[in-house]
């Protein structure tokens, strides 16, 4: 292998890359000015054919890495797959496929074809036989269509592993090897993993040729005095949302960026449409009309700026005090040049981001970059919102008592009274309606009870006291994990078995997927010989059991269900495996799992 490259100039900018001109166009039009330190490094190396191994982060920019020199490199009118990205799961599939359209946009006739368990059979089927230039899937669902033969690789020429290492923590190598030999032996590999596990470096070793190798540290810190929040987009439009926050959270000024030239105009217009002093700014603006609109929000006359990345550098401006994300950036380094335009010469800041459930990811890539915990905010009630409209209405007819010229107004009130027999409070009333137009003065509390979402893991809840329940005979358990997180667990059982073929990792990987949970909350793993007992956290919604009725381990359907004490007490042939991920690499794979309202159910892999 060859020597890291690592190093990026400091003036270095996408057009220095290489990369044709309709890419050129589309990442400006994205946001994206200079590249990242990975896509400096990467982006030419794949351009010139070589193989890449790339060791970075989850939010280093490595999307746009790869994703640019396989557009550069496609044959549009050959539809077939020339690329093949394999994510370890399906959000990070649809990420990455969401990724090469928005890139692709100067690309007419470009098609990208997410493929992922949970998704049925047909609508990818119907998208293969169409035709399609690059695929995105996840190892089993690509295994599957392998097998199936609706998946053709002879013409591929590009193969990316993404977040390598977390495909091998959730068992997923063997089937990421498979889908390595079944390609052609001349196409162009490009691996990624935030790690180098031996069995990461010998797949590397194996399958790629002399490959460029690039090594991005993470650096990224955050101001320790800008206060950073998130709200976890949940039933609520982001929109109200926003219009909550700025109704309620005392600010001064704020910045609020979104990912598009066109959701600037839009944003800023159903903001002004709303009564807030609002404006667009962005890259086609000319410099005349930014700079006056940025000498609008200095001087008091403009409270928000809807802005995007480009267009925001280098700004400050002392009454910014918020910043708030209502599109989550594309990569860390955004995120913290964003936030970076409060809290200027050691001044507090707040930055708020709106998280939306597939961009949970990006969320803890945020963190793991910034060295910093985002703390959950809650949404302003509606009676908060409420008590703020009306303290704002009060104020209004207090600064007009306060006027010398009311004069002919009061004669017109008692001129009214005295014809129509109506007291002068009814008067009044009508007067403010008159004012207050068709906009409601108050806002409408919900007829059903806002969702509230936890992101974070079991570790973050707080346990809660259960019912007694019948106490059991103790039993012999293997040990757990000392590290293990404490947190009350079930036993299940699930109808695999050594029989089978299943292996711990097969059945960490599968749960871990379709149930949106952390490997680590996956306690004991008990194969007996036709079926195995598995320690899962206690209070798994019915609705994400009757999801894992038809996820399949070695080609059978689990049918998951809780264990009774015939289960457990039946006598073992085989021997058990103690939590399984503690020998394992690789940190936490994901937040979330089992919450109230957090998952969608799915159909089988």
């Amino acid at each position: 292998m060859s020597a890291p490259e690592s190093q990026t100039p400091a003036a270095l900018r996408f057009g220095d890359l290489g990369l044709p001109e309709p890419l050129l166009a589309a990442l400006a039009e994205v946001g994206y000015e200079s590249p990242s330190p990975i896509q400096a490094a990467t982006i030419p190396a794949l351009l010139a054919g070589r193989d890449v191994l790339g060791t970075a982060q989850t939010g280093t920019g490595k999307t746009a890495a790869f994703a640019m020199p396989v557009l550069a490199g496609l044959d549009l009118s050959r539809h077939k797959p020339q690329a093949l990205v394999l994510a370890p799961t399906r959000e990070l599939a649809i990420q990455v496929a969401e990724a090469f359209q928005r890139y692709s946009a100067r690309l007419p006739g470009f098609q990208v074809l997410p493929i992922y368990g949970g998704q049925g059979y047909g609508p990818q089927l119907h998208a293969l036989r169409r035709g399609v230039h690059v695929v995105v899937g996840t190892p089993g669902r690509v295994i599957d269509h392998l097998e199936r033969g609706t998946l053709d690789l002879s013409g591929l020429s590009t193969l990316v592993l993404d977040e390598a290492d977390e495909m091998l923590r959730m068992g997923f190598i063997d089937d990421v090897e498979a889908v390595l030999q079944k390609t052609p032996p001349t196409r162009q590999v490009a691996l990624f993993s935030a790690t180098m596990p031996a069995p990461i470096r010998r797949i590397a070793q194996t399958y790629l040729r002399d490959p460029a190798e690039v090594n991005i540290a993470a650096r990224t810190t955050t101001a320790a005095n800008i206060r950073q929040r998130y709200w976890f987009v949940s039933g609520l439009h982001k929109l109200d949302a926003l219009t909550r926050i700025l109704e309620a959270e005392p600010f001064d000024a704020m910045i609020v960026f979104a990912r598009t030239k066109a959701a600037t105009e839009e944003l800023a217009g159903k903001l002004q449409a709303r009564g807030v002093a609002a404006a667009a700014i962005n890259g086609d603006m000319q410099q005349q009309q930014r700079e006056r609109t940025i000498a609008q929000l200095k001087d008091g006359k403009l409270d928000v700026l809807v802005a995007t990345d480009v267009a925001a550098r280098g700004l400050d401006v002392e009454r910014i005090s918020h910043v708030l994300n209502y599109d989550i950036p594309y990569d860390t380094e955004s995120y913290v040049h964003r936030i970076g335009r409060t809290g200027r010469a050691g001044r507090k800041g707040e930055a708020i981001l709106f998280v939306a459930p597939r961009e949970r990811g990006m969320l803890r890539a945020i963190e793991r970059a910034t060295r910093q915990v985002i703390e959950q905010m809650n949404l302003p009630s509606v009676d908060a919102v409420n008590e703020r409209r009306v303290a704002k209405f009060l104020d209004k007819i207090e600064g007009a008592l306060a006027s010398d010229d009311l004069s002919v107004f009061r004669d017109l009130v008692e001129r009214y009274e005295r014809e129509k027999n109506v007291p002068a409070v009814e008067i009044a009333a009508a007067l403010a309606a008159l004012v207050q137009g068709k906009t409601p003065l108050l806002l409408a509390k919900p007829v059903v009870p806002e969702r509230t979402f936890e992101t974070r893991s079991f570790e973050a809840r707080e346990r809660t006291e259960r019912p007694d329940r019948p106490k059991r005979e103790p039993r012999e358990r293997t040990p757990r994990d000392p590290n293990a997180p404490d947190v009350a667990m079930k036993t299940y059982r699930i109808e695999v078995g050594y029989q089978h073929g299943a292996q711990p990792g097969h059945i960490v990987g599968a749960i871990a997927n379709e149930a949106d949970l952390e490997s680590r909350f996956i306690g004991r793993i008990d194969i007996r010989d036709d079926y195995t007992l598995v320690d899962l956290p206690d209070g798994m919604p019915p609705e994400l059991l009757a999801h894992m009725q038809n996820v399949r381990v070695a080609s059978k359907p689990l049918r998951m269900k809780p264990a009774s004490d015939a289960d457990i007490d039946a006598p073992k042939r085989k021997r058990s495996f103690g939590p399984p991920r503690g020998d394992k690499p690789g940190g936490p794979r994901k937040p979330g799992g089992f919450k109230p309202g957090g998952f969608k159910p799915r159909g089988p892999r």
